[in-house]
């Protein structure tokens, strides 16, 4: 049985979304559905599926199987991804039509660094940022996997780095494009994580928008003029989302 959804969190949905959070709720009390992405450089029709209707490479599929025991998730032939977090194809098709510097500030464990470095024209550099060294190891492994190739080399320059925001400080005006996947209250993940419903309050809520106000702060000068920036959770309340929007757009 799940837990109960915490009743500040219904409140707040309900406030936000008016008549839709109901159904919002009921999705929050179904199975999540399963999802990969195929990596591009290495095309491997290992897998059935309905597309994911906003990603090219995106399948969902029927069932999830045993990924850890397939060879080609360790080559690198697909990642394991929710679908929603593809989304910034999108992003990328409107925007980027040449070779660009991009930063994906808070990469671990590598779903959407691998997804840039599969959509970024040739000749791109990615930086794949992550300030937790066991995280960041993760993802150094996942990059690797993503981006060696049999024979040639990979379309996309990439770097795994290890580092806070405020330690590239020294770039300013450097990148085309910033990708702020923040660290949040995980409301996203309460349909498949019952530690994360258990783990929700206001007060954290309000750290993490301070937190995320924080980081913005010592990252914006690194973008270029005219450059474009991603910000993006793995929740719902307009705390973290819409009010930090307006709150970039006003700062």
């Amino acid at each position: 049985m799940r837990t109960p959804l915490p009743e500040r969190f219904v409140e707040t949905m309900r406030e936000t979304l008016g008549a839709d959070a109901e159904r919002l709720f009921a999705a929050l009390d179904t199975e999540p559905a399963v999802s990969i992405r195929l990596n591009p450089a290495k095309p491997a029709e290992c897998f059935d599926g309905e597309a994911v209707g906003w990603c090219k490479w995106g399948k969902y599929l029927a069932e999830r199987p045993q990924f850890t025991l397939d060879p080609l998730l360790h080559g690198g032939a697909y990642y394991v991804q929710e679908a929603s977090s593809m989304f910034i194809e999108r992003f990328i098709e409107r925007y980027i039509d040449a070779p660009v510097r991009a930063l994906d500030l808070c990469a671990a464990p590598g779903g959407k660094s691998t997804l840039l470095a599969g959509l970024l024209p040739e000749g791109s550099l990615l930086v794949s940022n992550e300030p937790m060294p066991k995280r960041a190891n993760v993802l150094a492994e996942n990059m690797q996997k993503w981006t060696r190739m049999p024979e040639g080399h990979y379309p996309v320059e990439s770097i795994v780095t290890n580092n806070y925001p405020a330690d590239f400080g020294a770039f300013s005006d450097c990148f085309d494009l910033v990708v702020t996947d923040v660290p949040c209250s995980g409301e996203g993940m309460f349909r498949k994580d019952d530690q994360a419903v258990a783990e929700w309050s206001m007060d954290n809520v309000m750290m993490c928008v301070e937190r995320q106000r924080g980081i913005l702060s010592d990252i914006w000068h690194v973008l270029k003029p005219g450059g474009l920036l991603v910000y993006s959770t793995c929740t719902f309340n307009r705390f973290e989302d819409e009010d930090n929007a307006r709150w970039i757009c006003s700062e």
